[in-house]
């Protein structure tokens, strides 16, 4: 049950950084600030919970690794940020490192 916590908290890590772009060019600015504080609150909740199985440093990882991944990925398709073999070799070794985690605890 802790990787479907930990899973659950690195998709909702995405909610934060998603809504604060949003607020930023939208003129719903404070109800994407809400909705990124509330994504962020239950991320943790869920970090919190994939903790007391799952080493910190693992989960953390793995967290900040699914969370820079999936946010990088909506950056490309949603808000047109630049997409170079350097960039996307720079999340090709991210996820290369959370494989090895969860594979390697």
């Amino acid at each position: 049950m802790a990787w479907i916590y930990l899973l659950i908290a690195s998709v909702l890590e995405v909610g934060w950084p998603l809504g604060l772009k949003l607020a930023e060019i939208s003129a719903s600015k404070i109800s994407w600030i809400l909705f990124a504080i509330v994504t962020m609150a239950f991320s943790g909740i869920f970090l919190y919970l994939a903790q007391k199985t799952i080493p910190i440093g693992t989960a953390y990882a793995i967290w900040t690794g699914i969370g820079a991944s999936c946010t990088f990925i909506l950056g490309v398709l949603i808000f047109n940020d630049a997409l170079s073999l350097v960039r996307c070799l720079g999340i090709l070794l991210i996820v290369s490192g959370v494989i090895c985690l969860k594979f390697g605890n």
